[in-house]
């Protein structure tokens, strides 16, 4: 008997080559960070919280915001595309339900794929369907920032003690700070 992994967006089950993670930056300052709204009741919230605490704490510059039109499938590679052109990097988030998490990473490894260091978040209660669609699409093992379940219909300062409490965690995602070391 096999196991089949079925991907929980209902999209076509192919898998792809292995992905490699795109180059990181030393840090974030100065960045333009690109912000991907899932869609999930209390993602733009999050993301809007996270845009402050990454240009206040860590000096990321310009914020470019973007919502997925269905939380629950991989996003247009129109959107994808346009977000990876805009911004040096991307946060993903927020991952909340099944078909949503398993979605996020999708399009964290495509924007991976696209030349572009993600950073996905999901809530905790889903690393099963988001580590089988990193699987899936060939990337086994990928890495994503997990904050506690749930984030939809929580009041806003919850929200965004969520998000305090996964920033460190999203920008070690993002950047290498071993990669300014060497170069002389």
């Amino acid at each position: 008997m096999t196991n089949e992994i079925l991907d929980p967006t209902g999209q076509a089950a192919v898998a792809e080559g292995p992905v490699r993670l795109s180059q990181r930056p030393v840090e974030i300052r100065g960045s333009t960070i690109g912000l991907v709204d899932t869609g999930k009741q209390n993602a733009g919230l999050f993301v809007e919280n996270m845009g402050e605490v990454l240009v206040d704490r860590f000096g990321a510059g310009r914020l470019v915001v973007r919502k997925k039109p269905i939380a629950t499938v991989e996003s247009p590679s129109d959107l994808l595309t346009e977000v990876a052109a805009e911004a040096d990097l991307v946060v993903i988030a927020v991952g909340d339900c099944g078909s949503c998490s398993a979605a996020a990473i999708a399009d964290g490894i495509a924007l991976e794929r696209l030349g572009t260091p993600a950073a996905v978040v999901c809530t905790e209660s889903f690393r099963a369907t988001a580590d089988a669609m990193a699987s899936l699409k060939g990337a086994s093992g990928y890495r994503y920032a997990t904050v506690a379940h749930p984030v939809a219909g929580l009041p806003p300062e919850q929200v965004r003690a969520r998000v305090e409490a996964v920033a460190d965690e999203v920008v070690s995602l993002l950047v290498d700070p071993a990669a300014g070391r060497g170069a002389a």
